[in-house]
């Protein structure tokens, strides 16, 4: 009954002012909609990283060619494959904690279709590769075994090559010429856009390893891959896989205590994990400096309280005088500074919710909001408005009720 009446009260005293009980919570409204506006983009940041993460497949290490010494000379890392077929079958053999093993090579060429022509990445690789990367086929079928044992010229389009040569016209079964030799393509790539570093991750050719070695990148190295990717049996072995793989690289490469390695060991799920653990650090950093207005909102609550208070100083002295405890004036003026920053907190979650919308819209930029994050803001507006009020209010309740009746 007492809060029931305290609220009717408080609804009165801010009736009365109604310009300047807005311009009071315009601080409020300001603050929690940058808030959310900035947790939002954070948020959507995140999500994009996490979903680029994800699409680099999981548990994964990169083994590509390191520096090679022949004849006192040092080359650069990658310059000369060290990386051999016999690594490859030695490390899915050897090594428990690993699942699959997918070599590959890389390079670029320009492919024909019809009178289109589209210059894309071709990436030699076993069907391994779609298992590790965990790339689903949109259309037509895998590639088989049997297509890099026996060389076949068959192909798989990632989405951005089909687009730019097919449009929307189906590739499946068709012919291109890469390099002016015909392949037939058996099967289009699910989308999977930018990886972390920006890269259209569509935009390439798969075949199988061997054709691409033996008739359009070439290997002047026989036996030799240009990279590969392992994938460990779960993230928990992850540690012990990458352990396992450069025990048995250094030994096959005869690695001693004093010689340089010839090969490269990443793990990709830290690499990637870093740029995450960035992305979520900037999205708290931008909550925090839309948080100042916030402040600076409270502070101007608590001051126009205070002028309320003294404007009000013969009301409080006259309800005082006919039984008014000091907790009913406390409560009076707390709930004043309450509705104050709830009633600015609720208009700033919807002009937040609308900004983000806006912002996502007009400028393609990621936005995610979370129910997390407007009960958390709903419930700090309510916080500033007790921390920022209960100095008003108690200079209130502290009146002396003959004094505050003498106020003029």
């Amino acid at each position: 009954m007492e809060l029931f009446l305290a609220l009717k009260i408080a609804l009165r005293a801010l009736a009365v002012n109604k310009m300047r009980s807005f311009l009071t919570m315009l601080g409020i409204i300001i603050g929690i909609g940058a808030v959310i506006v900035m947790i939002a983009i954070g948020a959507g940041a995140s999500k994009v990283i996490a979903d680029q993460i994800a699409s680099m497949g999981s548990n994964l290490l990169l083994v590509v060619p390191g520096s090679a010494t022949a004849g006192g000379l040092r080359s650069g890392a990658g310059t000369v494959p060290t990386i051999t077929y016999d690594d490859v079958k030695a490390i899915q053999t050897e090594c428990p904690s690993v699942e699959r093993v997918a070599p590959t090579v890389r390079g670029s060429a320009q492919v024909v279709y019809g009178n289109m022509n589209w210059w894309t990445q071709i990436q030699g690789c076993t069907p391994e590769m779609l298992q590790v990367r965990e790339w689903k086929i949109a259309a037509g079928r895998e590639m088989t075994a049997t297509d890099v044992e026996s060389a076949l010229k068959n192909c798989l389009l990632g989405a951005s090559v089909a687009e730019n040569l097919f449009g929307a016209e189906d590739p499946v079964g068709k012919i291109v010429r890469i390099k002016k030799v015909p392949f037939t393509v058996v099967g289009v790539l699910e989308s999977k856009g930018q990886s972390p570093r920006g890269d259209d991750q569509d935009d390439l050719i798969m075949m199988p390893i061997t054709t691409a070695q033996r008739k359009i990148l070439g290997n002047p190295f026989p036996n030799t891959v240009g990279a590969m990717l392992i994938q460990a049996k779960s993230e928990e072995v992850l540690a012990q896989a990458e352990e396992e793989v450069t025990a048995l690289l250094d030994q096959r490469h005869r690695v001693g205590p004093n010689k340089e390695r010839d090969y490269i060991l990443r793990n990709l799920t830290e690499i990637l994990a870093v740029s995450q653990q960035s992305a979520q650090v900037m999205s708290l950093l931008l909550g925090a400096v839309a948080s100042i207005s916030l402040v600076v909102g409270g502070i101007g609550i608590m001051n126009i309280m205070l002028v309320s208070v003294t404007e009000r100083t013969r009301e409080i002295g006259i309800r005082m005088a006919i039984g008014a405890k000091q907790r009913n004036i406390l409560l009076q003026f707390l709930t004043e500074a309450v509705l104050l920053t709830l009633f600015g907190g609720v208009i700033g979650m919807v002009l937040g919710m609308a900004g983000a919308f806006t912002i996502s819209k007009l400028l393609d930029w990621p936005t995610l909001i979370s129910p997390q994050a407007i009960l958390a803001a709903f419930l700090f507006s309510a916080g500033v408005g007790v921390f920022f009020g209960f100095y008003p209010a108690r200079t209130a309740a502290r009146l002396n009720p003959i004094d505050a009746l003498r106020y003029e």
